[in-house]
């Protein structure tokens, strides 16, 4: 089936219970494509995508979402950073062959699991850290929300070679219930959908094939994408504080710097040329009697 990425919002009626269902096809492919990940990696990196859209979309606030998982194991890093737009990029960081058939823990060993919420407005980020529990990656954030947010949630995540998919539940705090037994019988409802199912079917066919007896409402479609956030001028405010001397040091060993981005493996070059025009104040212009 032809699939779009794009993620949807709903709601159970009469309860304090949302979820958000999302599918991703090319933002996928374009986030792996500039890196050789391990299928295992590859599958793993998907679904922490799908998790950053399906938890930035819970979230009232402009800027950006960053799911970190920091492990012991052979697999070091897993980063996704997810914008309010739900624009996305992923990074992974590895130190040996991965097999294809590891367990995701066995993977990670032991470590934390870190969510920061990055205003990008100039205030100050929040941050929150938690040690790395379950076998997977729905179950540690589901205990990240409940250790660190206090708020009842559950995440349902799939992958495959080209694609990944996710439901999430929340049961929103301090709100009315007419309803004291809604929570338990959606999530138990909601543990029947199968991969396949969170894959191939449209919201409209998944969510009356699962909660055909409640009260849903679904909302418009938001676009999910990928996009990298990195340009020459980022790195050169960079480059810039790491100081002059720094720089020329650098440079006294090597003819250029050279930066690879981590996320979509775009090379940004500077020589020593391009060094000292970042050290000129904003507003002047070098002039040179010479002729070109």
């Amino acid at each position: 089936m032809n699939r779009i990425d794009q993620l949807q919002r709903f709601v159970f009626e009469h309860t304090p219970i949302r979820g958000n269902l999302v599918h991703l096809d090319q933002t996928i492919q374009h986030a792996l494509q500039h890196h050789e990940y391990p299928a295992v990696l590859r599958r793993t990196i998907s679904e922490l995508m799908a998790a950053g859209a399906l938890l930035a979309a819970t979230l009232k606030m402009q800027g950006a979402l960053v799911l970190q998982i920091q492990g012991s194991g052979p697999l070091k890093l897993l980063v996704v950073e997810c914008n309010a737009d739900l624009s996305m990029r992923a990074t992974a960081k590895w130190t040996e062959a991965l097999p294809d058939d590891a367990d995701f823990r066995s993977l990670i060993g032991n470590g934390h699991f870190v969510i920061t919420l990055d205003p990008k407005d100039g205030s100050q980020s929040y941050q929150g850290i938690v040690p790395l529990e379950g076998d997977s990656v729905s179950t540690m954030l589901e205990h990240y929300m409940q250790r660190s947010e206090q708020i009842d949630t559950r995440i349902w995540l799939t992958a495959d070679t080209h694609s990944a998919a996710g439901m999430l539940l929340q049961k929103l705090p301090d709100q009315p219930e007419q309803d004291l037994d809604a929570w338990q019988r959606i999530t138990v409802l909601a543990d029947s959908a199968t991969a396949t199912e969170l894959l191939t079917l449209p919201a409209t066919t998944l969510l009356h094939r699962l909660f055909h007896q409640e009260t849903v409402r679904l909302f418009d479609t938001q676009a999910v994408s990928f996009q990298c956030s990195c340009s020459r001028d980022s790195v050169g405010d960079m480059l810039r504080m790491l100081g002059q001397d720094e720089i020329a040091s650098i440079l006294s060993e090597q003819e250029r710097i050279e930066i690879h981005c981590d996320f979509c493996n775009a090379r940004y070059e500077f020589d020593a040329v391009d060094a000292g025009q970042l050290f000129v104040p904003k507003g002047v212009i070098a002039s040179s009697s010479g002729l070109h």
